[in-house]
């Protein structure tokens, strides 16, 4: 029988905050629009770049409704976006605690590893490789990877149907609203991350489980799994 855990990337396997706002503040700087602090957008860095910039730009009331941004320009805002984020996409982004300890359980028990991210494909294989992380999962499925991104749920199904893992023996990891969403409609167990990338409050995102420190996923997953 084959078991899985499923992974968001942003905010849960890796704080990508810091190289995301950089981006950010490069793009806002290129194109006259206020720079900002990290810990002021740090809630949009799961979002994908082109909501990203939308949702700063729009953050402080009606701008977008005042000064209209055209389709062309916000094109060309999210390609330098994504180009200047290539080429600097692991500088100041850090592992979460205790991930390659479970990571490397993982491979120990033959838990079979993947990731379902809203971030492109690409940019995803790119940073996971150049943090070492790459080794561990058997499939990426990005947000170019289907036809549907999270939260609609075959993101998740997908996945499994490829790897071909029932639900039931699968748990999904995420630090946000978006990933708990996408786990519910495609009943997995899923297990809320702290300090990740939401706004909301982690009492009102659907979660089987909430944790700080994937050292306890160990125990979740020998108990839910039921793996010895």
């Amino acid at each position: 029988m084959k078991y899985s855990l499923v992974f968001d990337l942003d905010g849960t396997l890796v704080d990508t905050a810091p190289d995301l706002m950089s981006a950010h503040n490069y793009v806002m700087k290129k194109y006259g629009y206020e720079e900002k602090p990290l810990e002021s957008i740090r809630h949009l860095a799961g979002r994908g770049a082109a909501a990203m910039l939308i949702q700063s730009i729009d953050s402080n009331g009606d701008l977008i409704k005042k000064t209209p941004i055209d389709s062309e320009t916000h094109k060309e805002m999210t390609n330098d976006f994504i180009n200047y984020y290539r080429k600097n996409i692991s500088g100041h982004s850090t592992i979460r605690k205790n991930v390659i300890s479970l990571l490397e359980w993982c491979k120990k028990t033959e838990i079979i590893c993947a990731v379902c991210t809203n971030k492109r494909e690409d940019l995803a294989i790119k940073l996971l490789k150049e943090i070492n992380l790459y080794k561990y999962f058997d499939f990426i499925a990005g947000a170019d990877t289907f036809e549907y991104r999270k939260p609609d749920p075959r993101h998740l199904t997908n996945i499994l149907d490829i790897l071909g893992i029932e639900k039931k023996n699968t748990i999904m990891l995420g630090d946000s609203e978006t990933d708990a969403n996408t786990a519910r409609a495609a009943e997995v167990y899923f297990v809320l991350i702290k300090d990740g990338y939401t706004e909301q409050k982690l009492s009102d995102i659907h979660h089987d489980h909430l944790i700080n420190d994937f050292e306890v996923v160990k125990q979740i997953a020998s108990k839910y799994l039921n793996i010895s």
